[in-house]
């Protein structure tokens, strides 16, 4: 294993990514030295370049659609051995200890630390991550088809038909009174992204009829357990734009003016 390793580091939010060599990480007890095989691009990268999202560890990797590969096992990790498929979230680890992760609302906890923003993420040639919050990969995926099911949205679906739900990804308030119109009485709008600009005014009998309007903050592990244990039997077919490592602002650049079809993947 190589001594050094590429990564786009983020010196400074509102600055591009800096193509930087450095060391390759030891894991630590309890984590994962992961080769990084693909890594998907998220709006909330963006969020997080852009200085939206507003806590950012600086300097930073980006990245928290990793699949890699375990290079090394740190101490005290069972369930992973070296040579084992990975992917890696969004959420990177909790306290275990606060009401909302004993109720199993991990997703909650005020403690979390998240990938590719409190610790360095995927866009990089290795990374490490805490083994408790890594996923198993289901076979028949290759890991660039496997990078956006780890934390992958879409746009608001509006067909003729009155909806029972509707489930806004891009972070555009102006959504969701144009999701409230297009579902039934009784029916859920979900703002599934980290960050979304205001909402504007709307009138009441949008939401009247007993529609409601919830958030959805991060995944659970059993989500994501569920969600890549369902995914090759229904199946999810993930539609992907691949970029190199070194091309990670132009893909970023892509994702913000809407020109990638699909999901993008760097590939180190």
């Amino acid at each position: 294993m190589k001594n050094t390793m590429r990564a786009m580091v983020l010196e400074r939010v509102g600055q591009p990514l800096k193509l930087t060599e450095l060391p390759v990480p030891e894991p630590n007890e309890g984590e994962l030295l992961l080769k990084v095989l693909a890594c998907g691009i998220c709006r909330t990268d963006l969020h997080v370049v852009d200085g939206e999202l507003t806590e950012p560890r600086l300097p930073l990797v980006p990245g928290h659609q990793i699949v890699g590969v375990v290079a090394q096992v740190g101490t005290g990790v069972a369930g992973f051995k070296k040579g084992d498929s990975v992917g890696v979230p969004w959420l990177g680890g909790t306290c275990g200890e606060c009401g909302y992760c004993r109720e199993g609302r991990e997703n909650l906890c005020d403690a979390a630390v998240f990938t590719g923003y409190q610790r360095d993420g995927g866009f990089s040639e290795y990374c490490t991550a805490d083994a408790r919050f890594c996923f198993p990969l289901p076979g028949g995926y290759p890991a660039v088809q496997a990078a956006p099911l780890l934390c992958a949205g879409g746009g608001l679906d509006r067909p003729p038909q009155e909806l029972d739900a509707a489930i806004i990804f891009a972070p555009a308030g102006e959504l969701v009174p144009a999701a409230l119109r297009a579902v039934a009485k009784g029916g859920v709008v979900v703002c599934g992204g980290i960050h979304m600009s205001a909402i504007p005014s709307f009138p009441y009998d949008l939401l009247w009829g007993e529609r409601s309007i919830v958030s959805v903050a991060n995944l659970t592990r059993q989500d994501g357990e569920e969600f890549l244990f369902l995914a090759p039997r229904v199946p999810v077919r993930t539609e992907v734009e691949v970029f190199r490592l070194a091309q990670a602002n132009e893909a970023l650049d892509a994702l913000r003016s809407g020109r990638i079809r699909g999901a993008g993947v760097l590939v180190p």
